[in-house]
């Protein structure tokens, strides 16, 4: 088909189309805006320019894309060729309209809009990937990363790529081990991965041994010594180097432990009309040699030579720098790392001080990234047998009434071990080894094991008033004597007697303090003195509710009644206290306690004008800092112990952020929380009595905010510079006001969607990222690179990055010729040259003026001379 059937065709086209697919906008100064989509079959109508000149016999079109996009002579914009997005995403032209080449009419301008279709397969920047995973690889954290393009709009759905993983090869049990990050493409293990995965047998290498053939023949003599046939001809040995030199030279492409196909899909795979990609990733299963040594046993008071080397541990990386924590925070921590990462221990350990130690081990690498996970090491200092038995008191002093039974026991004698409980070092055994005065048979014995003391015949105090044993107390290498006093008692044939029996009626205010004494009472006692047969104890067996009082004695017959817990008048307003007078010893078979072992005491509390009372005692309360205005935090409760009406007040909110309800206690917000300006604050929150404010209470209310993600990461610089000669790359790093999760790791990118021929942006670590220049430019020049961050719930915008490229000094920063430097005036200044510069012009001309006017008088002076002569 013709040209020029295309143009005759235009108007049928243009009315098929109905306008289909096109939109007509009218911007400012009445430009035409068009939106086209890419790929519109070719000639299509686009607009017609409607003109008024009856003149016009032609159309003028100049600007972008002549070539694809013409107009015909009655006004007809139509496509040449059809858009491509990808090529170019807009056009704008000048029309104009012409009479026999003259301009008659126009110019307007015309901006073309090229829609985008789903007419581009995304696909992956290389198709077969290598990747190196290490056992038992942490579930869920990424060791690798596959990434796709898409030549479609990047703003539209046409662009928006989600990986999976299709298959895993081998895969035997049906069981996935890796899996894809739908949004990333990053790449990690399972758990089921973390727990199966293997990698293949072979020789371990510390970091400082070459995987050299001479290592592994130093190896083999350490594991197999003695041999004598040459190596080359030892079949063990060549089957060892030819399999240790397989797994150097191991290429993951041509033979790696697992395939994985992953796959790429436009529109979010969502429909099946996506658009796909697919790579491999060829992966191989590492080592971990990051393998803790422990739990590692060093005994107590070691007689070594120090630093001690106690363990070992290798990272992953074979450039990792190793460093030493301690988990408890001791002051003594005799531990130290080698850059090698051997742990030494520096002094003697001694375990009655320290049993036990937690070392944790950090590899990181020259940022400060940890390049394996911390390690913690427990280090158990094993006991000795360094300690003898101790005696649980200096003496130890039983009674024991006369003519008790044959085998009543007479006590428990008690000692201790510093040793290690539980262990031959802290067994303890108790033997009598004497009794004074002495016996045949002996009186006492004793159990080897638990020191409980028996009686082996009656006992009388006519015969011995008091016994003393030496008790020896073994380990399995040392011993202690131990002195034990046993004294015999008479039998408690003797009660408690009160002085009285009511001591009477006590009045006490509500708010007399805890301490108080309310009464002091006395009773006495006829048995032996300073025997348990006559010590008397004081009980409150009746009466104390809540346990108001107590008596406080010290066995001698005395007892002061006390106020042990504070009076409360609306709780309970009498009390009627039955107190008991009894002996530590049992009494003489037969008797009992009669009435004048107990005595009466009558309190009664008297009301007085308290403070309100809080419901609680600690007021704290957590919310979100974007809680919406006038939302209630909390309510206050208090009340007073007399009923009267009471109020509340709120104090110390500097920023103005909280409100209460005088009558009710809601403390609300009345203005916007922000957890960056204050993350917790406390206010006093007071209740008192409306009729007597003198009578309040105060409470303190802690508030703690949580953080939303309502801050963004920000470039904490925002220009830079690079050398030409010595392109090193510009560490960028942002930072953000919220917290974890809202903050950091942050993610990196370079704002436009292509990749750049120029510039390279890559992630350090979660606040930092390395621009590198990929290309330099041939001259000095300053870039603005939109750098777009976003958070970790990714929430972020583009920043703009100044980076000046240019020629540097010795010192290594920018050169600034001298013409380059801009010696600036102000408005004031300049004017003032320019106004003095066209004065001397001004004055310089009318000098000239007059000097030319002066020689031409003088010239027709002289020619007027030169007549009158003739």
């Amino acid at each position: 088909m013709t040209p020029m059937v295309h143009l005759l065709l235009l108007p049928l086209l243009f009315s098929i189309a109905g306008g289909k697919n096109l939109e007509e906008k009218k911007g400012p100064y009445e430009n035409t805006v068009l939106d086209v989509p890419e790929g519109t079959p070719v000639p299509y109508p686009i607009h017609q320019f409607q003109v008024t000149h009856p003149g016009v016999n032609n159309f003028r079109l100049s600007g972008e894309g002549n070539e694809d996009i013409k107009i015909s002579n009655d006004g007809w914009l139509y496509l040449e060729k059809p858009l491509n997005w990808s090529r170019e995403d807009h056009y704008i032209i000048m029309v104009e309209a012409l009479a026999d080449d003259e301009v008659v009419d126009g110019a307007i301008y015309v901006t073309i809009n090229v829609l985008d279709i789903n007419n581009n397969a995304p696909y992956f920047d290389q198709s077969d990937y290598t990747a190196e995973v290490i056992e038992n690889s942490l579930a869920g954290s990424p060791f690798t990363k596959v990434f796709a393009w898409d030549q479609d709009n990047p703003e539209t759905p046409n662009a928006h790529l989600i990986y999976s993983l299709v298959s895993q090869i081998p895969n035997k049990h049906g069981v996935l081990l890796f899996q894809i990050n739908p949004n990333t493409g990053e790449i990690s293990t399972t758990e089921e991965g973390q727990k199966m995965l293997k990698a293949r047998e072979g020789i371990q290498f510390s970091r400082e041994e070459v995987q050299s053939i001479d290592t592994l023949k130093t190896k083999f003599n350490e594991y197999c010594p003695g041999q004598s046939i040459p190596y080359k001809e030892n079949p063990f040995f060549t089957c060892v180097e030819k399999a240790e030199m397989k797994r150097w030279n191991l290429d993951p492409l041509e033979d790696p432990d697992y395939i994985l196909f992953v796959r790429v899909q436009d529109l979010g795979g969502a429909t099946e009309t996506a658009l796909s990609g697919n790579a491999k990733v060829h992966i191989v299963v590492k080592h971990n040699l990051w393998v803790n040594p422990g739990p590692i046993t060093i005994k107590e008071h070691s007689a070594e030579m120090y630093p001690l080397v106690i363990a070992k541990v290798q990272s992953n990386d074979p450039h990792a720098i190793y460093s030493l924590v301690q988990k408890e925070r001791e002051l003594r921590f005799p531990f130290q790392i080698s850059a090698d990462g051997e742990i030494f221990l520096t002094e003697p350990l001694d375990r009655e001080v320290k049993d036990t130690y937690i070392l944790v081990v950090l590899a990181k690498d020259g940022y400060e990234n940890e390049v394996d996970p911390p390690m913690e090491i427990h280090v158990l200092v094993e006991d000795i047998n360094d300690k003898a038995p101790v005696c649980g008191s200096e003496e130890s002093i039983f009674e024991v009434q006369e003519d008790e039974p044959l085998g009543s026991q007479i006590g428990q004698l008690l000692a201790y071990d510093d040793d290690e409980a539980g262990t031959l070092n802290s067994l303890l055994t108790y033997t009598i080894v004497s009794q004074d005065p002495p016996t045949t048979p002996n009186t006492f014995s004793i159990d080897a094991s638990y020191g409980r003391i028996q009686s082996l015949r009656l006992l009388r105090r006519k015969e011995h008033q008091v016994y003393k044993l030496n008790v020896r107390v073994k380990d399995p290498a040392f011993s202690t004597d131990c002195k034990v006093i046993i004294k015999v008692i008479d039998v408690n044939n003797e009660m408690p007697v009160f002085e009285k029996n009511n001591y009477g009626n006590h009045s006490l205010k509500e708010d007399t303090p805890v301490g108080h004494t309310v009464v002091t009472i006395r009773a006495t006692d006829a048995d032996e003195p300073d025997s348990g047969s006559s010590r008397i104890e004081f009980q409150i067996t009746s009466g104390n509710d809540d346990e108001v009082f107590s008596v406080e004695t010290s066995g001698s017959g005395v007892g002061y009644v006390v106020i042990a817990r504070p009076l409360d008048f609306e709780s309970s307003s009498t009390y009627k206290l039955q107190i008991d007078a009894r002996n530590p010893e049992p009494l003489k078979k037969g008797l009992e306690y009669g009435s004048e072992s107990t005595a009466f005491v009558s309190v009664f509390v008297t009301d007085i004008d308290e403070d309100p009372e809080f419901s609680l005692d600690i007021l704290d309360v957590t919310v979100f800092e974007n809680i919406t205005k006038g939302s209630v935090l909390l309510t206050v409760e208090a009340k007073d112990p007399e009923g009267t009406e009471i109020s509340f007040k709120l104090e110390g909110d500097t920023h103005g952020w909280l409100e209460i309800d005088a009558a009710t206690g809601q403390i609300k917000t009345k203005d916007k929380l922000d957890r960056e300006t204050l993350e917790s604050f406390q206010v006093t929150v007071t209740a008192f009595e409306k009729e007597n404010p003198k009578k309040f209470s105060e409470r303190i209310v802690y508030v703690r905010l949580l953080d939303v993600n309502d801050n963004i990461p920000k470039l904490t610089e925002t220009q830079a510079f690079i050398c030409v000669k010595k392109p090193k790359p510009v560490i960028i790093e942002a930072h953000d006001k919220d917290d974890a999760p809202f903050s950091q790791p942050f993610n990196f990118t370079l704002a436009h969607s292509r990749k750049s021929p120029n510039w390279e942006l890559q992630k350090i670590d979660g606040t930092k990222a390395k621009l590198t220049l990929k290309k330099a430019p041939t001259e000095d020049r300053t870039f603005i690179l939109p750098i777009n961050i976003k958070d970790n719930k990714g929430m972020g915008v583009t920043q703009p990055l100044e980076v000046r490229v240019c020629n540097c000094t010795e010192l290594g920063y920018c050169y600034i010729a001298p013409d380059e430097h801009s010696f600036g005036f102000g408005m004031g200044p300049t004017i003032g040259i320019l106004a003095g510069t066209l004065g001397f012009c001004i004055i310089v001309f009318i000098i000239v003026i007059k000097r030319k006017n002066k020689r031409s008088k003088k010239q027709a002076v002289a020619e007027e001379e030169e007549r009158n002569m003739m």
